[in-house]
């Protein structure tokens, strides 16, 4: 909490039960947050509530419905509870409690500097020194044609998908990249680069986080297969 605050960030409290349109609508319907791991539950009323799985959409909603984003940069944290219900990562439970921080207002890459170096910060207070890595999605037209690069080349090696892949290679096939079937690992290294397709705007975005990240003496590592699988995502991962 202390490494947020320091950098001017004010607590957001959000409900634990929400619509379930906010989240299909905002991370995307064929994400595997919406389409398997939710809490989704009809009330008496017949509306369509879900346990929250993540805080961002939350915020958002919160920020535009009380006017906290009018001409403003806000700088936002929230803890608490958050829900998954299928297939759980290792180590964390189907609740499980998560920290988070955003940022709105600045469409710049010293603000993607300026998160990552707050979560360096973070980790530095708990006495942590996990290994950072960074990619970049590129803009939201970069992102699109690097998709259909992705599902061409896929479509070729179509024999060699696992299950998942194969129904990611029509919804998302950006999360085939994250794959953690050993038997995929030739096929996805081979795969295009999105780094080796980005556009200048894109380019130039990166670049500069880079630079700031060096600048703070925040070490890195470029993973260009580092990708999220929610639809809201561009530039820095």
């Amino acid at each position: 909490i202390r490494a947020v605050v320091v950098h001017g960030y004010e607590q957001v409290r959000i409900p634990i039960l929400e619509s379930t349109d906010l989240f299909a609508r905002t991370i995307g319907e064929v994400t595997d947050i919406v389409e398997k791991e939710m809490y989704t539950f009809t009330d008496r009323n017949g509306d369509h509530l879900s346990l929250r799985p993540e805080g961002t959409a939350g915020v958002v909603r919160a920020g535009i419905e009380h006017g906290l984003f009018h001409h403003r940069i806000q700088r936002l944290w929230y803890q608490g509870p958050m829900f998954r219900h299928e297939r759980p990562q290792r180590g964390r439970f189907r609740q499980f409690h998560q920290i988070g921080a955003e940022l709105f207002g600045i469409a710049h890459p010293l603000a993607d500097a300026e998160t990552i170096a707050m979560t360096a910060r973070f980790w530095g207070v708990l006495g942590v020194n996990p290994e950072l890595q960074i990619n970049t999605l590129g803009t939201t037209q970069c992102r699109a044609r690097y998709r259909q690069l992705l599902v061409d080349y896929f479509e070729l090696h179509y024999r060699d998908l696992d299950e998942d892949s194969r129904r990611r290679l029509t919804s998302n096939p950006l999360r085939i990249l994250d794959s953690k079937n050993p038997d995929l690992a030739a096929l996805i290294e081979d795969a295009p680069a999105l780094l080796q397709h980005l556009d200048q705007e894109s380019a130039d975005h990166f670049r500069t986080v880079q630079e700031t990240l060096e600048l703070l003496k925040v070490p890195y590592r470029v993973n260009s297969k580092l990708v999220r699988g929610l639809d809201y995502y561009n530039h820095t991962v």
